[in-house]
């Protein structure tokens, strides 16, 4: 009986070593597989740190103005918060008609004004915003050569973003490589967009008007519910 135990393992371990030797060769070649951070490598790319540094000294009254502005508008909206909050809690928890009224529309006031404030803050950030637009187009028009380069350089089958994959070694990352692809195909860039020019290459026929700007941040938090007297 044993020797049959032992004949049977022999036998499927021949079988399972002529069926790996039937498989086709391609079917068992390793894919090489590689994750790359894209956003990484733009901003750590020499054109985007030179426009970088070139946009604070090109656009610096445009930047200090949004600043010095921001600042005043998060403090004329927190002296709004701050007073809608001492009204409620005067109130109390069982707030008048008169009280929850004039509660409502404090409460009305400060949205409206936070929005208009948001409002103006994007359209003192559009020269910036257009000017960031710009470089970050000019830098991507070239990213899909610089990774099909890094993949044929480093013989890569497929490659992940880095934020996709669950684990994965130092080794695997080619960050640094794109980056370094990225500074051969676009050593600089510009930061004056054409006149007219919109993001995605898109002209405008009337200059005047600006591109329209990543959202800015709220210049001061706003109450997440409608404010109730306690």
């Amino acid at each position: 009986m044993r020797i049959s135990i032992l004949s049977a393992a022999a036998l499927a371990s021949a079988s399972a070593v002529a069926f790996a030797a039937a498989v086709p060769a391609t079917a068992q070649v390793k894919q090489a597989i590689a994750v790359v951070n894209v956003d990484q490598a733009v901003g750590q790319s020499a054109a985007a740190t030179t426009a970088t540094q070139q946009m604070q000294t090109t656009y610096k009254s445009n930047i200090d103005q949004i600043n010095a502005r921001r600042t005043a508008l998060q403090t004329e909206l927190k002296q709004k918060q701050d007073a809608l909050e001492a009204a409620a809690k005067a109130a109390g928890d069982k707030p008048t008609a008169a009280q929850q009224t004039q509660l409502q529309t404090q409460y009305a006031e400060l949205q409206r004004r936070a929005q208009e404030a948001q409002n103006e803050l994007q359209q003192l950030e559009q020269p910036v915003s257009l000017a960031r637009a710009y470089v970050l187009e000019q830098i991507g028009d070239k990213l899909d050569d610089a990774l099909r380069n890094v993949m044929t350089k480093n013989k890569i089958d497929l490659v992940l973003k880095a934020g996709a994959a669950e684990a994965f070694q130092p080794t695997a990352d080619v960050t640094n490589l794109l980056v370094q692809e990225l500074n051969a195909l676009v050593p600089s860039v510009s930061i004056t967009p054409p006149q007219g020019w919109r993001p995605g290459g898109q002209q405008q026929a009337a200059p005047a008007a600006a591109a329209p700007a990543a959202a800015a941040p709220a210049p001061a938090a706003t109450p997440a519910a409608r404010p109730q007297g306690r």
